[in-house]
């Protein structure tokens, strides 16, 4: 079942990348959510396939409708183009320190598309104060699904404090089965990580 498969594949993506950064997340977040942006950073948007010069609704990049590897692909552009460009005032990981959204809890699906892609394009002005640049010009629509497809896999915190023990203890558990697979059962932890990821996808 792909979203069975999709989940699996956020929790792999995120315990290898994105754990041990979440564990400090809290300290670091506000430091690095400190302004506007200053500058836009361009996004190398690899072999993503081309979502073409009209500006669609919907996320062509997730997995049930792009296939798992483009899924996977958009995952890493879309985490590099937010720490380049959004991190700064939306905060690592996608953990806002408090100065602009939390971007884990925009509507999901296509249901959040429709106003993700209005955002990303036009930005916000407030009282003539530019809060968010418009990303159209200098980023392109590729870029912009690939980091909301990132976007996407970033569990809340809630959902987070529920098995951040459990996570810490079964990374530390690969790692002792790194060294010495005696014992191991890979489809026992599987099964698992599955199951916690769809729970917290």
């Amino acid at each position: 079942h792909n979203l069975t498969w999709e989940s699996d594949m956020k929790l792999r993506l995120f315990a290898k990348t994105a754990l041990p950064t979440i564990i400090l997340a809290g300290a670091v977040t506000t430091a690095f959510a400190a302004g506007p942006p200053i500058g836009i950073s361009p996004v190398d948007t690899g072999s993503l396939p081309s979502t073409g010069e009209e500006w669609l609704t919907v996320n062509p990049y997730r997995a049930d409708t792009a296939g798992v590897d483009v899924w996977k692909e958009a995952v890493e552009v879309g985490a590099s183009g937010y720490n380049q460009n959004c991190a700064r005032c939306h905060g690592i990981e996608g953990v806002s320190g408090g100065l602009a959204p939390d971007l884990r809890y925009l509507e999901a699906e296509e249901y959040g598309d429709e106003w993700y892609a209005e955002r990303f394009r036009s930005g916000m002005t407030q009282n003539g104060i530019t809060k968010m640049p418009a990303f159209e010009e200098q980023l392109g629509q590729d870029a912009a699904w690939a980091i909301r497809t990132y976007i996407e896999t970033r569990p809340d915190s809630d959902a987070m404090d529920a098995v951040s023990d459990e996570l810490k203890a079964l990374r530390d558990q690969m790692a002792e089965y790194a060294n010495n697979a005696e014992g191991a059962d890979a489809e026992a932890l599987q099964a698992r990580l599955t199951e916690i990821g769809e729970g917290i996808g």
